[in-house]
């Protein structure tokens, strides 16, 4: 089976959203570049946004150091894990994801009654199950489990085999916190990707087991 990875676009200080969910500056190197990219999905990228849940026909243009980062990663992506938060704030993007075949939420209500039933949305309750359940989905391809409260659990059980983070240059101060709320330490290798786009540095983490 394919790896876990747990991702997000974080700030320097490690928020994913202040206390409102809103992203600030933290996707606008999703913008700013020259090189068109588009998710497979043809949907923004992830995380709560104020601006356009749906994001349907947006083309991004990022830094050509990104694009050879970002798209592959996309491509590669076969299921995401996402909490029952940013289902609702995004309203599980119409049951069409950024990237990807399945989602897998992790909530103790279930699909609202109905809601896209075409769409491969799988609600259960914990963590474990939900990497379970996405890594079948998955098949070979990558589980890709956003950050969050749900990451942090993911990666607090040991179900996590990679941290990915897209590290933006602006301080929060607070607000939602990339690791959630995990609260012991876990040892990570030397990044093995370190890639400079603009406004924005991609890190990629091997979990310690």
């Amino acid at each position: 089976m394919g790896q876990v990875i747990m991702h997000n676009v974080v700030s320097l200080d490690g928020f994913i959203a202040d206390q409102n969910d809103d992203v600030g500056p933290l996707h606008e190197w999703y913008f700013s570049g020259d090189t068109p990219i588009t998710p497979p999905n043809n949907q923004r990228p992830d995380g709560p946004e104020k601006f356009d849940h749906s994001g349907a026909g947006v083309d991004f243009k990022v830094s050509g150091a990104s694009a050879e980062y970002v798209g592959p990663m996309w491509e590669g992506i076969g299921a995401s894990i996402m909490g029952r938060r940013l289902f609702d704030l995004v309203n599980g993007w119409e049951g069409q994801p950024p990237a990807g075949d399945h989602v897998v939420v992790v909530s103790h209500r279930p699909k609202p009654d109905g809601w896209h039933p075409e769409a491969s949305y799988h609600f259960v309750d914990d963590v474990t199950t939900a990497v379970a359940t996405a890594k079948e989905l998955a098949g070979d391809r990558t589980v890709i489990v956003n950050a969050g409260v749900v990451g942090g659990q993911a990666l607090a059980a040991g179900l996590v085999d990679e941290v990915a983070m897209d590290v933006v240059p602006v301080v929060f101060g607070s607000g939602r916190r990339y690791f959630g709320d995990i609260d012991r330490q876990h040892l990570l290798d030397d990044p093995h990707v370190v890639i400079q786009g603009d406004r924005v540095l991609h890190l990629r983490f091997t979990v310690r087991r």
